[in-house]
């Protein structure tokens, strides 16, 4: 008889796991409690693989020998403490998928700037002619793409929901940029709980494994047992540093060394970040560990130097959205919490016109007061209710409006910009009153942008 495996969820990794583990001769079921996409109905369909959906058959459910849940479904869920209770092991995706690939994973989490590292690793890596796949909370199924399995490597972003249900999967090399406190309803409001979800994705490396982490980060410090790990560290960091063997510091502001063997052995080598697009000190770290991630996988400094001048970033992380009259606007509208807001605003060296505002997650201000101002000339709220922001702000910035259309937020970041100075949309709070998503918010604004240069542009030309 086979083994029956049941799917919970089923978006890209809950389909990608149903496909994976019925090429395996698993005998597969889909179960979802809400509506199933279009598309990956097809895919299921077309697979012959059973499903349901806007519900969770508990007598089919608990038949299964082993549950692929899907990282968005909570500990606390009916159907998950139903299964904890008949003790079926539940697994993740990458759990399942790690079984079944020859390739070596760079594993990369954090808090903040997964996406940009995971991407940037991922381009250095393929321009320098390697065989590699992208995979994880960047949408793409890493057991899907381990059906045919055709990388050498596959560079993965992990959310710490994705490691929670990791038990035996061993990255080759696994990177830690930041703990600092999120997503902490999910891990009962403790951070060292939520810093140990982060730390699961080392603990199964040995020897031959690689674990790059932020030297800076006073919570990994904290948490992570550096001495009992029998892994090859390699720590980076903005500087340098007394306390630690780093393998890659900045010694300019544009300029990296980087030195693989630590210690003893030293063998330093210099790589210029100068053709970076970039922007922020985050980024700054998020490039070392990319640096780190494409040494370690035999990328030369040269061609390092060559792949970050044509990197483009996922839209909405600090990305540029066009130029009026020398005021640049930025669009950083996945900054949903108050840590991003801070690297965007310590990132940029020119006066601000800060867009901000939306729904608050219990935001505390505090940290970003100081830049603010020293940096924003004026504080555009973007918000159905901004009481908070302009109790925080109203104090420091010059000049508070409120406002809620992307469009004259955008008009009015022009109006009260100078040449050379930034029009910042980094809203600090999440999308949800007044956009369906982060990423609508960020088309919205780079649209508005677009509309106003045009017009712009009409009136010079005299139409």
């Amino acid at each position: 008889m086979s083994k029956k495996i049941v799917i919970l969820g089923s978006g890209e990794s809950g389909v990608g796991a149903a496909l994976l583990a019925q090429a395996k001769g698993y005998d597969v079921f889909v179960s979802d409690g809400g509506p199933l996409k279009p598309a990956y109905r097809e895919k299921l369909d077309k697979a012959g693989i059973r499903y349901e959906e806007g519900q969770h058959t508990l007598a089919e459910i608990l038949q299964a020998t082993e549950v692929v849940k899907s990282p968005g479904i909570p500990e606390k869920a009916p159907v998950v403490q139903a299964l904890r209770e008949k003790q079926i092991p539940i697994i993740s995706e990458i759990e399942l998928a790690g079984r079944y690939t020859r390739a070596r994973c760079i594993c990369i989490t954090g808090t903040n700037g997964k996406t940009t590292t995971t991407l940037l690793t991922y381009h250095l890596l393929k321009e320098a002619g390697l065989s590699v796949g992208l995979a994880g909370n960047v949408g793409f199924s890493l057991a899907e793409q381990v059906i045919e399995d055709p990388f050498d490597y596959y560079v993965v972003e992990l959310s710490s929901f994705q490691l929670d249900d990791t038990h035996d999967f061993q990255p080759w090399v696994s990177v830690l940029l930041n703990i600092t406190p999120d997503h902490l309803d999910r891990y009962d409001y403790s951070l060292e709980l939520y810093a140990q979800a982060k730390l699961r994705i080392m603990r199964n490396q040995d020897s031959a494994g690689y674990f790059i982490y932020n030297a800076d980060d006073e919570n990994i410090q904290r948490y992570f047992q550096a001495a009992l790990r029998p892994v090859q560290q390699l720590p980076f960091s903005l500087h340098r540093r007394p306390d630690y063997h780093l393998a890659g510091y900045y010694t300019g502001e544009a300029s990296v060394c980087v030195d693989l063997q630590p210690g003893y052995y030293s063998k330093t080598e210099e790589i210029s970040t100068a053709a970076s697009p970039l922007i922020g000190q985050h980024n700054r770290q998020n490039m070392l560990a990319a640096l780190l991630c494409a040494r370690v996988a035999g990328v030369e400094a040269s061609q390092i130097e060559a792949a970050l001048a044509t990197f483009h970033n996922a839209d909405h992380r600090l990305q540029p959205v066009g130029d009026i009259n020398g005021v640049r606007f930025i669009n950083d509208s996945k900054a949903t919490n108050v840590e991003a807001a801070w690297y965007a605003l310590d990132g940029i060296r020119q006066p601000i016109v800060w867009i901000a505002g939306g729904t608050d997650k219990g935001n505390d201000y505090t940290t970003l007061i100081p830049l603010a101002q020293n940096r924003v000339k004026a504080l555009i709220c973007l918000g159905v209710d901004n009481a908070k922001l302009r109790e925080a702000f109203g104090p420091v910035v010059p000049h508070l409006e409120e406002t809620q259309s992307v469009a004259y937020a955008v008009r009015q970041g022009l109006e009260l910009a100078q040449p050379g100075d930034v029009v910042l949309l980094s809203p600090c709070c999440a999308s949800f009153d007044l956009f369906k998503n982060y990423e609508d918010r960020g088309r919205q604004f780079t649209a508005a942008v677009q509309a106003l240069a045009d017009d712009q542009t009409r009136e010079e030309a005299g139409e």
